[in-house]
């Protein structure tokens, strides 16, 4: 026999629904791609160097993390695909910044959502 566990929500009052956010499509997709992005704690010590580093190369980022190169580029890989960064060539350098406009969506919808 198998039991299910019903689990409520605490419901504000005078309020039926226990949940009024409406996150569907594209943009529920992109919300968690962004939290994926961060779930990782070196994807989470990048994000926070490039906050203070901001235009930095990838260098600067190996520098000051205990991994290979390749492992760091792997990385920031999933940050770009997620929305986080942007990564431009500077000759040989790679130039990595923050999207600020996609961590301004991002802002706006957790605001919503908490």
């Amino acid at each position: 026999m198998t039991r299910v566990l019903e689990s409520k929500l605490p419901e504000e009052p005078g309020s039926n629904q226990c949940c009024t956010l409406e996150v569907s499509g594209q943009d529920l997709q992109n919300l968690v791609a962004m939290f994926r992005g961060l779930a990782n704690p070196i994807r989470f010590n990048i994000m926070k160097y490039l906050v203070t580093h901001n235009g930095c190369i990838t260098g600067n980022i190996v520098d000051v993390l205990p991994l290979a190169q390749s492992t760091v580029s792997q990385h920031l890989a999933v940050l770009e695909e997620t929305g986080w960064i942007h990564r431009s060539s500077k000759g040989a350098a790679t130039c990595i910044s923050l999207n600020e406009k996609r961590i301004d969506w991002f802002r706006e919808w957790i605001e919503k959502i908490f």
